[in-house]
């Protein structure tokens, strides 16, 4: 029958349209799933579990919000109708830490107008338009004479930027003014095309699956242990869908390992820069030691903790090494800046204008999410800690509304269950 093809003229049409029906499928029903996982994590409210009454809890949270937001002694600042940013009052400057940490603040509770404002202006005065940088963002800015002190970036800024606009894509949809999705994509897909041309590269170090320092010159060949955030990765993997699956949960899982050889095997401590071996890297301005960048480094392992679960015995083991370490140091005396080894150290990084060790509210706030991880009854202490903790000025008058700031809310987030992984709500 030499014919046959007029004769089941659409039997092709409908293999194809039943494969199709078949993936689309098998697409829905992996999504829905990945989601049903995400939205099945049971996000512990610490504080409630440790006596605290509800409506005190959420008082608190507030109250810090409108501190750091709001208040007198806000870092957060307007820019005519639809921008603002966020400042670290102290250096005068704007930076893609702070910015992306208050559009992180700004999704989690809420906050649409502020994370609008905020992105906006990253957008238009951080955000690289062209170049061998384009897409990427110039880590700090001055707000007095509007331009970039630096056009260099900072490579955790970049990873909040992108999951703070993934998790907005998420909770508010893309036909509200700013498409989220397309700006989180347009800073990924920018990254993957930076191959060394200008001395630019991947904020992430492609052989070794680190985040880099810097994604720039000789500072893409080591890493800072405070900008590795696996859950970040996770939710990448997840809601990026720019092909890269499966290299951002390798990366995820390599930060995991990382942390392994980065922190000191009696302290947990690690030190603000390493290499990506987890060695300690000293640089020309300062010698190894944990310092401010360092308090990061529980409240991340807290998070993907919370929010994983991958690495949970070590996690555990960590968090009671770095509790009884700091507990060593007195509950209400330990200080901020260490040796690896715990010891005092002989370089201290100075903060404001007083050159000192300070019991920094900063460090106390991230130390209390390992509340997240041991679950043995001696974590209550670091719980009651920031609970009593008051953002206002220290002794010597150094006063630091921005870094221990958002530590200090980041904390309350993680400890009260408000610091989530944002999935497509029905819009």
């Amino acid at each position: 029958m030499k014919n046959h093809k007029y004769l089941y003229p659409d039997i092709h049409k409908i293999g194809l349209f039943l494969t199709a029906i078949l993936f689309s499928s098998m697409f829905f029903a992996q999504t829905k799933k990945s989601t049903r996982t995400f939205e099945n994590i049971k996000y512990r409210n610490i504080f409630l579990e440790s006596g605290y009454k509800k409506e005190a809890i959420d008082k608190k949270l507030s109250k810090a919000y409108y501190d750091i937001f709001e208040g007198p002694n806000s870092v957060y600042f307007t820019v005519g109708d639809t921008m603002a940013y966020v400042s670290d009052v102290k250096n005068k400057d704007a930076r893609t830490e702070g910015m992306s940490y208050g559009m992180m603040v700004a999704v989690q509770l809420d906050k649409k107008d502020v994370f609008d404002r905020i992105w906006r202006f990253s957008k238009t005065y951080l955000q690289h338009q062209s170049g061998p940088r384009e897409g990427y963002f110039a880590w700090s800015f001055n707000p007095v004479t509007m331009k970039q002190n630096s056009p260099g970036s900072a490579s955790d800024g970049e990873l909040y930027y992108i999951t703070s606009l993934l998790f907005a894509s998420n909770k508010w949809g893309n036909d509200t003014g700013i498409n989220y999705y397309k700006e989180a994509r347009r800073i990924l897909d920018a990254m993957w095309k930076k191959d060394g041309t200008g001395n630019i590269y991947n904020l992430i170090n492609t052989e070794h699956k680190q985040i880099t320092f810097v994604p720039e010159g000789n500072s893409y060949n080591w890493t800072d242990p405070s900008y590795h955030l696996p859950a970040f990765y996770e939710v990448w993997s997840e809601y990026a869908k720019d092909g890269h699956e499966e290299f951002y949960k390798a990366c995820a899982d390599t930060s995991r390992v990382f942390f392994h050889r980065a922190t000191h095997p009696v302290t947990a401590l690690n030190s603000d820069y390493t290499e990506f071996s987890g060695e300690p890297h000293p640089t020309r301005w300062m010698p190894a030691g944990f310092r401010y960048d360092s308090w990061r480094v529980p409240m991340n392992i807290a998070m993907d903790y919370a929010w994983f679960g991958k690495d949970k015995k070590w996690q555990k083991e960590y968090a009671v090494r770095f509790q009884n370490f700091l507990r060593s140091k007195g509950m209400d005396t330990y200080e901020d800046q260490f040796n690896l080894d715990g010891s005092t150290p002989e370089f201290i990084l100075q903060a404001g204008p007083v050159k000192k060790l300070r019991h920094s509210i900063g460090l106390v706030s991230t130390a209390a999410t390992t509340a997240l991880i041991n679950d043995e009854k001696g974590s209550l202490d670091f719980v009651h800690a920031v609970w009593n903790a008051k953002l206002e000025p220290y002794e010597d008058g150094y006063f630091d509304p921005y870094y221990d700031g958002l530590m200090y809310l980041f904390s309350l987030m993680h400890l009260s269950g408000n610091y989530k992984i944002i999935t497509p709500q029905v819009h």
